[in-house]
């Protein structure tokens, strides 16, 4: 196994001690601790209404971020979902395909290998990495907005490496 330093910027403000990464300010924590997180939360919820509260906050901080990042680094279009997809896999998410894009149409599809949920829960036969569904979603209708688009999206995750006979996760956009 090969390994390199981080293909991203990471600056931190000596008096404040917070990390940045262009535009927007981020957390560094082990995985196990995020997730281990996220399956305490799934245990007094149920995965389903976890999946709900996910979404919504996923969508909300996908918008936001292609919104920063694009302005950041002066992106437009399916140049912006790309560079997000490239940060979600650079910080560790997992390692993230763009299968499909078509902003106008509001569609895509998205692959997702290594998944960090799949590492830490395993084959257990469900799809665990729902987290990430909003996201999709978000960023398409952030995108298509900013072009005076009018579609808006809704994203699911259509199957994961959690599952037996599934060796990555799969999530499609389409339009509401």
């Amino acid at each position: 196994m090969s390994v390199h330093a981080p293909e991203m910027p990471i600056e931190v403000n000596n008096e404040t001690g917070i990390w940045t990464t262009d535009a927007l300010p981020m957390l560094y924590v082990p995985r196990h601790f995020f997730v281990n997180n996220h399956m305490a939360i799934e245990e007094e919820l149920g995965p389903e209404r976890y999946a709900e509260i996910l979404y919504k906050a996923g969508y909300k901080s996908a918008w936001h971020w292609c919104e920063k990042e694009a302005e950041c680094h002066g992106l437009n279009g399916d140049a912006v979902f790309e560079h997000y997809m490239k940060r979600l896999s650079q910080r560790g998410w997992g390692l993230f395909t763009i299968e499909n894009l078509d902003i106008a149409a509001g569609t895509a599809r998205v692959r997702l290998d290594h998944s960090a949920f799949v590492y830490q829960y395993g084959k257990v036969d469900r799809m665990v990495d729902y987290m990430f569904t909003g996201w999709f979603a978000g960023a398409v209708d952030q995108i298509a907005e900013s072009q005076g688009l009018s579609v808006r999206t809704v994203a699911r995750q259509t199957q994961s490496g959690a599952q037996t006979g599934c060796d990555y996760g799969l999530f499609e956009v389409s339009p509401l």
